[in-house]
């Protein structure tokens, strides 16, 4: 295997990990304040609909952006009404959001554009356009190095720099910050908290809505930067495969971006080598396809139990008098 093809396959692995990378981080911080969610799969599938219907409607991929940013919140505030305000079950409210978002984008979609519950391709030039780094074509022809800052480093869109960036961010703030503590404390001891005369419901609320706006800029990746439209279930259960990762990653950002990476490097080695022959012996192109997903259930069954989840993660919060 040449180093233009290792290349390629890296830089597939950055473009398909970057929206588990952007959920991840969002279900890490909803977690840590101790509110499970199961809907970011739901998140990102009914903001991967909007932005792409108000970017091909008007014409302006920002403005898409925010309107992908602006339903994946809805459902984000939808579920912080339910579990925090109501003390609902935090699981039921997540799978209930991952269903209303399914149904709800095919049957706006199919109203919309009648075109079978998706969306019109999206011009090249209204998606977000891949970013060249400086002295990228320059460097292109230096041996080894060359090909890996004018290829993989550079070329991005501005979603996947952004994705990338909130790794040390998300660190800072949990770590390094005030609210970080509060919100890490929330998850473990939210009784503590509240005695201290920090609001409990306000934190939780917090780390919800930051949880929908990374879960909105997930969506808006994969229907207007990966992809140049909206499709029926395009999320593919992404939001399923970050949970793993989030669990795998033990909560921790940076441990997240491995875990990400992994994740998304299966992918592109399954894109990239179908129906692979290995002596006589052929791997179907369907068993490559699984991979991820075959990791999931490997994750799952293999690390849930080593992972300890923040103490207070799954319980509604009830304040004593």
């Amino acid at each position: 295997m040449d180093i233009d093809t290792i290349v390629q396959v890296l830089d597939s692995s950055i473009r398909l990990s970057t929206p588990l990378l952007l959920a991840c981080l969002a279900g890490l911080f909803s977690e840590r304040a101790g509110i499970f969610d199961i809907g970011l799969e739901g998140k990102m599938l009914i903001s991967a609909f909007f932005s792409a219907a108000i970017t091909f409607t008007t014409g302006n991929v920002w403005i898409g952006l925010l309107a992908g940013i602006a339903a994946s919140l809805a459902l984000s505030l939808i579920h912080g009404l339910a579990s925090i305000t109501f003390r609902g079950n935090q699981l039921i409210s997540g799978v209930a959001l991952n269903f209303l978002a399914s149904g709800l984008t095919v049957l706006i979609a199919q109203s919309w554009f009648k075109q079978g519950g998706r969306t019109p391709t999206i011009p090249e030039e209204q998606r977000f356009q891949e970013i060249t780094l400086p002295f990228a074509d320059a460097l292109r022809d230096v041996p080894l190095l060359g090909p890996i800052y004018s290829d993989l480093i550079s070329g991005n869109s501005a979603l996947a720099y952004i994705a990338f960036l909130m790794v040390p961010i998300t660190w800072f703030v949990l770590f390094r910050t005030r609210f970080g503590l509060r919100l890490r404390a929330v998850g473990e001891a939210p009784d503590a908290v509240d005695t201290a005369g920090v609001s409990v419901i306000g934190l939780r609320y917090a780390a919800v809505m930051i949880c929908g706006v990374l879960c909105g800029i997930a969506g808006a990746y994969l229907a207007t930067s990966l992809q140049a439209g909206f499709v029926k279930e395009m999320t593919a259960g992404r939001g399923y495969i970050a949970l793993a990762a989030l669990i795998f990653a033990k909560w921790r950002p940076w441990y997240a971006l491995m875990a990400c990476l992994l994740f998304g490097f299966l992918q592109a080695v399954a894109l990239r080598f179908q129906n692979i022959d290995l002596g006589g012996v052929v791997i179907p192109v369907q068993m490559m396809e699984a991979l991820p997903y075959i990791l999931t259930v490997v994750i799952l069954a293999g690390f849930v139990g080593k992972a300890i989840p923040p103490r207070a993660g799954g319980e509604p919060y009830v304040k004593e008098r």
